[in-house]
């Protein structure tokens, strides 16, 4: 690390950043149709969040040790050492969002990798391979730091980019809960977690910090009991945000958890929706129809998708996928940080086994009061797909609850069929009224 780049990105960070914030929010005015509803102010907010988060990360390399990190990870003990994180997967969620998905993807299979391969890992490698990005540029890792608790992949996935880059992977490996969890379990994943303390402390050179890293799990853990109050405001009726919006207001509690800005920005978009709450500002006018969405959002669809409910009066108000943040929240102590950190990123709902998920579905289901619930069955993250027809089976016949599995990607847009995905959801969403 030199000090010139240290200098640089203590200028950038300090003097330069709030004034970029500021001009981002400012924004460009554009002729685009508005929704019927007001969208929520604070988009600006998170547009200048998105941005000073990747700008900042240009000025990263070379002054703080930067480390790419799955967003199953224990981000928390890279924090207590002073590591720059960024989130391929959320890197590659974004790219999708801006319909460059399939190009990167192609790039990817071009060098071999086969078209089976999860597409967030393949826009990832088609950027190392083409140097192409909506963020101009990323910086060179120091560090990989992943957990298989989400999926297999990212492991082989991260040795390719270890390789790439020639730097160290560290592993977090968590034993599949096929029941609960089982005490030998813990006991080897806090070893792990004693493990990976002192293999940060000889890269870094710096040793642990107790308080820092309990300091870091309390910010952790208020952020993510925030972000499940933002999510249950959806149970209000009418609903005050879509799923559309709660899943592009996700990258702070993926991406800057344990950071003290994801928390206050989560505290203003709380405020905002309790606001509309309070007023019945309507995210869908008229609100006739509420349904649960299962697995990871279809990025490069989401208009679309907004588009036909809201034609159908129909809102999606709640998802496994934005609760995978919230589910974990009772086991984060910050008085017992290591054993809890140990629990809490084991018992993601990825690595836990069908009957959790067939239940959690059956609950978020009657919390929030959904008619029926969609499916995604992604060809890219199978360990999120499987089991989803027999659980739609179960759900329709044992509690009543209709359900719609749509077959696509979750960010390469090649895979996705408007003709037949539309058709098929206008049916369903009219057999629902």
């Amino acid at each position: 690390m030199s000090m010139w780049a240290r200098m640089r990105y203590k200028a950038v960070k300090d003097l330069f950043l709030p004034f970029f914030v500021r001009y981002v929010q400012k924004g460009k005015k554009r002729s685009v149709k508005r929704p019927p509803s007001p969208p929520l102010r604070i988009n600006k907010t998170l547009k200048a969040l998105i941005a000073s988060h990747y700008l900042l990360a240009r000025y990263a390399e070379g002054a703080v040790p930067v480390a790419w990190v799955t967003s199953g990870a224990p981000v928390e003990l890279l924090r207590a050492f002073g590591y720059y994180t960024l989130y391929p997967e959320n890197h590659s969620a974004l790219c999708a969002a801006q319909k460059m998905g399939g190009s990167l993807c192609s790039f990817a299979e071009e060098k071999g990798y086969s078209q089976d391969l999860c597409s967030y890992a393949k826009i990832d490698l088609g950027v190392h391979y083409s140097r192409k990005t909506p963020v101009g540029r990323l910086p060179k890792p120091d560090l990989l730091f992943a957990s298989n608790n989400i999926c297999q992949t990212v492991l082989y996935w991260y040795k390719v980019l270890s390789k790439a880059y020639s730097i160290p992977l560290i592993l977090f490996d968590t034993p599949y809960n096929y029941q609960s969890l089982r005490p030998e379990d813990l006991s080897y994943m806090v070893s792990q977690i004693h493990e990976i303390i002192h293999q940060l402390e000889r890269l870094t050179k710096k040793d642990f910090d107790p308080e820092i890293f309990s300091k870091t799990l309390e910010i952790s853990k208020s952020t993510c009991e925030t972000w499940k109050d933002i999510l249950y405001c959806m149970q209000a009726t009418p609903a005050p945000a879509t799923i559309f919006d709660i899943f592009s207001h996700m990258l702070p509690v993926v991406s800057l958890r344990g950071l003290p800005v994801a928390l206050r920005y989560y505290n203003l978009l709380l405020h905002e929706l309790r606001e509309r709450v309070e007023k019945k500002i309507a995210a869908v006018p008229n609100e006739r129809i509420r349904l649960l969405w299962d697995n990871i959002a279809i990025w490069y669809k989401m208009r679309d998708l907004s588009n036909i409910l809201m034609q159908h009066k129909a809102n999606i108000v709640a998802a496994t996928y934005t609760n995978a943040w919230a589910e974990t929240i009772p086991y984060m102590d910050p008085h017992n940080p290591i054993e809890s950190i140990a629990k809490a990123y084991s018992l993601v709902v990825l690595n836990n086994n069908l009957k959790h998920r067939l239940n959690l579905i059956y609950t978020l289901a009657k919390e929030f009061k959904v008619h029926g619930i969609l499916m995604h069955s992604a060809r890219s993250c199978k360990p999120y797909s499987v089991g989803q027809y027999d659980m739609a089976r179960i759900l329709s016949s044992q509690y009543n609850i209709p359900c719609l599995i749509i077959e696509a990607d979750i960010a390469d847009e090649r895979y996705y069929s408007d003709e037949q995905n539309r058709t098929r959801l206008e049916a369903f969403l009219e057999s629902l009224t």
